[in-house]
């Protein structure tokens, strides 16, 4: 169900949402923390979609913040999703201009459920200091997707600068499954050092650089990106040892091939993560990842290219 509450204002929506509870559409009963949104108009629709995904694995009631059109004078349109629109929560989506959409904080805090943890997340452009940004400082958890900015590199170079406990980005959340297949092949015999470490993938696929600095500082060795054009995601690992290298090869973007020195090569199906198993992810942690703060502030400046 979609109720459309045009010109309102947030207390309006809260009363609508309570009413709506009273008649038993929507419980808040359950949630387990509120999602707060920063898009860009053209990302609600998929942000929204993925936060339903999400919200089937961590109830939540997601509040979705966007510019209103070409307006600029302060105003609010507002939306509340319940029911099969919504997963397992409830989404309101509030467009604003002007003054409004600079001050977010007031709008959401009113609709924000009570004792229950707050998590921001930009699917677009984040702000230069998401630990700073008068949303982010509400929240336990701030989530970035430096993937989908401007320009990645840079972006993660700037939030590397001004991270804050509590931050974290989805290319980190993209990792964890090459980064178990990893642990999983170093674990087994001969126990050699790794010597350097090369990471292969698309060019401006920020995973690729947290992998890399993840893994030159776990191995303490020199690691080194190799960007390709055309490639998805991330395409190649190499770890070099004295016995030879381990190689963890996914080229189609669907399925791994582990080659090591003596024994026989393993197959794994390992798909391109999508953006709400990203999101799923990260939410499912609501303290600090102290590992990704040591790969984004120690790790990553050496990592070469």
């Amino acid at each position: 169900m979609i109720i459309d509450l045009p010109d309102t204002t947030t207390n309006a929506v809260n009363k609508r949402l309570v009413r709506l509870r009273d008649e038993g559409g929507a419980i808040a009963l359950g949630r387990v923390l509120t999602l707060v949104v920063i898009a860009r108009e053209s990302d609600v629709e998929t942000s929204i979609e993925a936060a339903n995904d999400a919200s089937r694995e961590h109830p939540c009631r997601v509040i979705v913040v966007a510019p209103s059109g070409r307006r600029t004078t302060p105003h609010l349109d507002a939306q509340i999703r319940v029911g099969g629109d919504a997963g397992a929560s409830e989404v309101v989506v509030l467009r604003t201009a002007g003054p409004l959409l600079e001050h977010a904080d007031t709008l959401v805090m009113p609709l924000l459920l009570p004792d229950a943890p707050i998590v921001v997340w930009w699917p677009g452009q984040p702000p230069a200091s998401p630990d700073d940004d008068p949303v982010g400082a509400m929240a336990q958890r701030r989530i970035t997707d430096s993937i989908t900015s401007k320009d990645p590199e840079a972006t993660l170079a700037q939030l590397a600068t001004t991270y804050g406990p509590g931050d974290s980005d989805l290319a980190w959340a993209r990792v964890t499954l090459w980064r178990g297949l990893i642990a999983a092949a170093l674990d087994q015999p001969p126990y050699e050092p790794v010597t350097s470490v090369v990471v292969e993938g698309q060019a401006k696929h920020t995973s690729l650089d947290l992998l890399a600095a993840w893994l030159g500082t776990r191995l303490r060795c020199p690691a080194t990106v190799v960007r390709r054009r055309g490639a998805e995601a991330i395409t190649r690992v190499t770890l070099e040892r004295k016995s030879g290298p381990i190689i963890l090869d996914r080229p189609d973007g669907r399925t791994i091939t582990i080659s090591q020195p003596g024994k026989p090569d393993r197959r794994v199906a390992l798909p391109i993560r999508t953006l709400s198993e990203a999101l799923i992810e990260e939410l499912r942690r609501l303290d600090p990842d102290e590992v990704y703060g040591e790969v984004l502030t120690k790790g990553l400046q050496k990592v070469g290219a």
